[in-house]
């Protein structure tokens, strides 16, 4: 008999090799493909710390005075998948969250870092996300992709962010796009050894430890109820294929 968590990933199979699939990856061929990726691709590194403090504010206390909150072993959970998102190592061996860690890659590999600038400055002005997401000029469907990630992090229940975490944000890179990036690494060795480093390091963080950590959280908080389940496997499904409006952003962006 298979257990919901099984279940789950069963249901969701067709998605995500779907996903997996998307005409994005093929069409990654060399040194500029790669910079037209991380362009929208950021946003995606960008807003996924956003879906991870929600669960982290929901399931432990960060308001004084402190008080238990939920289950320590969910405590524990998010607490350490927080400290590797948010706090990981460079090559050097410096702190830095995976967000800047991008970032950094970005620059050395001269992407345009322009809209996702523009975003976070807006942001500094005190402006509510959906406006400064709004006013930026960028693809519908990167805004609808954002959109979507701060409607989850902002109003669903806990194990739907969860869920959306786990399935939707995790382990979505294929073999095929790390094959390209070892060949364009190996002609522009100066300009893309940080993005290397950062995919080689979100495969064996996130797609590994990190992701067996968010499934435990998500069968955690969905417990027995059958109803929470069903909830967990729809918001899975719908955030990978909002994940391919954003993959179609990216296919389209030697045109925008």
């Amino acid at each position: 008999m298979q257990t919901p968590i099984e279940e789950l990933k069963l249901s969701i199979q067709p998605t995500r090799a779907a996903l997996l699939s998307h005409p994005v990856y093929s069409q990654i061929k060399d040194f500029e493909g790669i910079k037209d990726f991380a362009k929208y691709h950021v946003f995606a590194v960008w807003d996924f710390m956003s879906l991870l403090k929600s669960l982290q504010i929901g399931l432990t206390c960060v308001s004084l005075p402190w008080v238990p909150v939920g289950s320590a072993n969910t405590r524990f959970l998010i607490n350490e998948i927080v400290c590797g998102e948010e706090s990981d190592v460079d090559e050097q061996g410096n702190r830095v969250s995976h967000f800047e860690l991008y970032l950094s890659a970005m620059r050395q590999m001269g992407a345009d870092t322009s809209k996702i600038d523009e975003l976070l400055a807006l942001l500094k002005t005190g402006r509510a996300i959906n406006d400064c997401i709004n006013a930026v000029d960028m693809p519908t469907e990167v805004k609808q992709f954002l959109q979507y990630t701060f409607e989850i992090a902002m109003n669903a229940p806990l194990h739907v962010k969860a869920a959306v975490f786990t399935f939707g944000r995790e382990d979505l890179i294929p073999d095929m796009f790390t094959q390209i990036l070892n060949k364009i690494y190996a002609e522009h060795p100066d300009k893309v050894s940080i993005f290397k480093y950062y995919i080689e390091r979100h495969i064996e963080v996130d797609g590994g430890h990190h992701s067996e950590l968010a499934i435990q959280m998500v069968s955690e908080l969905c417990g027995n109820d059958k109803t929470k389940w069903e909830e967990a496997t729809k918001a899975a499904v719908d955030s990978l294929k909002i994940r391919a409006l954003l993959w179609n952003a990216v296919s389209s962006s030697k045109i925008v």
